[in-house]
């Protein structure tokens, strides 16, 4: 069993496919301890992220194979939980991304200009 909150919660998964299920479904993923349970996944996001946890989905993420110099070898195995927050709850480091995110705000335009073109 994983001792503190910061050892069950390894971090925050982003990609393209979790941030598609965190605008669509409330839900949030993280790489978790290997040994962390749900409870105690559903204990640490509520602790840290200050939100109320809906479920708490789990599953093993195989470790890839490798190429290397001597033969192959193989990636480990790591714990990943997909979690889902209450209606009307959203996390605080969600809304900072949001309000930080350079992309979101529509006064700075990363396009070049028509002339450039």
């Amino acid at each position: 069993m994983a001792n503190s909150l910061y050892q069950v919660l390894r971090r925050p998964l982003v990609t393209e496919k979790t941030n598609a299920l965190r605008e669509a479904k409330n839900d949030y993923a993280f790489e978790v301890a290997s040994d962390a349970n749900k409870i105690e996944i559903r204990q640490a996001v509520e602790s840290l992220f200050g939100v109320k946890v809906k479920s708490v989905r789990t599953g093993i993420v195989r470790g890839k194979f490798r190429r290397t110099k001597k033969g192959f070898g193989q990636k480990p195995n790591w714990k990943k939980a997909v979690v889902t927050l209450q209606e009307g709850t959203r996390s605080s480091s969600s809304k900072a991304s949001e309000e930080t995110h350079p992309c979101r705000s529509s006064a700075t335009s990363r396009r070049a200009p028509d002339a450039a073109r």
